[in-house]
């Protein structure tokens, strides 16, 4: 029968073949059993692990769930696409019961009332357990009109100690004393019903998420409405975040947009109220004022009081970028009677406006979505700075506090574009907290998987490129004995990938706990 224009057929094969079309993501669910996912899983988050508990382990439906996001799925529905892949189906059944003794592996198949048939959680089942994580409680606590973030309920409170189980993996085997905490917002559209509209204008979420610049990792992500400003309460979000670095982190340095101008958040850094960290140095953009443009006016009286802002090329040279900088002699109110106080330190920066104004429309140009400040006759854009670094030459300090735009933005899109952070499946608030969850858990799986196991140039690719060469690797799944084999072709350039990660996976394990 012809079934196209091109003289080929589809037909459905006869047997279990164990073909799978994720060769590569059984690597994952190495990793993930070397990391000891499965048991801080089971320890932590507590929605199906009692002795009187039926169906899916957390452990079990937590990792269906991770490797939907790592294989490229973005909703709960496509766990039926990985239950249809009868070789990786086979492989996760394999991996998550030939370890334990027979006692063990009868216990949790007498979990199901009848015979266990699948070896990924169907999606009703994956909407049930998610729905643990939602408090009716919490939801009753909401005004209209007015900011609030439903605190985390005790299994939700579980899939954040997980992940700080993933931290302190990842930091004794690649120690860092430095984490550079880069605070950011991002805001994740959504169709439903029950989400509240942004500053854009559109219906959101507006998760905040503290990013540790120096080991490429997510440490703590509250989720949030989008009404909720990116600002709000970010002190407390800062400090959860301190609580959550594993140990060996000494000294902690925080960057942030203008939301993080706030000087209950400034002070608790630059006066050392941290009993852990003491002194925490930061850059932070500062809100551009009428105070801050008088200062700005004061403290430039002329051209002379403008410095260069240069940036390297790739040969190592110095270009200017058109922008300029200044240092700006700046006491704002809240520090103005405090004496013995720490020094605060402020910078601005300003940038010509290339469009000129046309004749008779200056009206309707007098509102633009940034500041801007008219310096000899010309107007600038004017962005403002806060630190506590004093001794830093300022271009330098410039150019790092922008590392976190760029970074920032990158782990936004692979939250929302990569992985399943982009399409949130419910309209209850702590299903989609949990489901952000689980999306950060994947996100920082993958980061040590391109970190730790993969290293050199896999390091700066995307999913994109990963699940290409590595991940949908084509392969077929058989049992020899008591060895599970996944064959592939013979000539394909991802086996040799395999089994140096294989062994690079085997190493990370050697290196004791505690």
């Amino acid at each position: 029968m012809t079934q196209g224009v091109l003289p080929f057929q589809y037909q459905i094969e006869p047997t279990k073949s164990g073909l799978t079309a994720f060769g590569g993501l059984p690597m994952f669910l190495e990793l993930a059993q070397t990391m000891g996912l499965a048991e801080s899983m089971g320890k932590h988050v507590g929605v199906r692990g009692g002795p009187n508990s039926q169906g899916w382990l957390d452990a079990q439906m937590l990792t269906a769930l991770s490797m939907l996001n790592v294989s490229g799925g973005d909703g709960v529905d496509d766990l039926r696409m990985m239950e249809g892949d009868e070789g990786f189906a086979r492989v996760l059944r394999w991996v998550e019961l030939r370890h334990l003794p027979r006692k063990e592996r009868r216990k949790i198949e007498r979990r199901w009332r009848k015979e266990r048939r699948r070896a990924v959680p169907s999606p009703t089942a994956a909407f049930r357990y998610l729905d643990a994580f939602h408090d009716e409680e919490e939801e009753k606590k909401r005004t209209p009109g007015k900011a609030f973030i439903p605190a985390p309920n005790e299994h939700l409170k579980g899939m954040y100690r997980v992940n700080g189980d993933v931290l302190s993996f990842v930091q004794r085997r690649r120690p860092s004393e430095l984490a550079t905490i880069d605070m950011d917002a991002t805001l994740v559209e959504s169709s439903k019903v029950e989400a509240l509209y942004c500053y854009k204008g559109f219906q959101s979420y507006q998760p905040l998420n503290s990013y540790w610049a120096e080991q490429q990792m997510i440490v703590h992500s509250e989720f949030r409405d989008g009404n909720v400003p990116a600002g709000y309460q970010q002190l407390r979000v800062f400090r959860y975040t301190l609580s959550m670095m594993p140990a060996g982190v000494k000294e902690i340095y925080l960057r942030s947009d203008t939301a993080g101008y706030q000087w209950e958040l400034l002070k608790y850094c630059a006066e050392g109220k941290d009993e852990r960290f003491k002194e925490i140095k930061f850059a932070i953009g500062a809100d551009v004022t009428p105070e801050f443009k008088r200062a700005v006016n004061e403290s430039t009286k002329g051209e002379g009081d403008w410095k260069p802002l240069r940036q390297k090329n790739r040969d190592g040279e110095l270009k200017d970028t058109g922008q300029q900088w200044a240092e700006v002699n700046f006491v704002p109110n809240e520090i103005g009677n405090k004496k013995n106080g720490p020094e605060y330190r402020f910078i601005a920066i300003r940038e010509p406006l290339k469009q000129l104004e046309i004749p008779g429309t200056e009206s309707s140009q007098a509102s633009l979505p940034f500041p801007t400040m008219d310096f000899g006759g010309l107007r600038y854009k004017l962005f403002g700075m806060v630190t506590n670094r004093l001794e830093e030459d300022g271009e330098e300090l410039i150019w790092w506090l922008r590392e976190r735009c760029g970074k920032s933005e990158e782990a936004h899109a692979i939250m929302k574009d990569d992985l399943c952070g982009g399409r949130l499946p419910s309209g209850k608030f702590g299903v989609n907290a949990a489901w952000w969850a689980i999306m950060i858990l994947s996100f920082n799986l993958i980061a040590v998987m391109k970190g730790l196991v993969l290293g050199g140039k896999w390091g700066s690719k995307r999913m994109k490129a990963i699940r290409f060469k590595f991940i949908n690797v084509a392969g077929r799944v058989m049992e020899k004995g008591r060895q599970l084999i996944i064959r592939l072709n013979g000539s394909h350039p991802a086996f040799e990938a395999f089994l140096s990660a294989r062994e690079r996976i085997m190493e990370l394990g050697k290196v004791p706990d505690g």
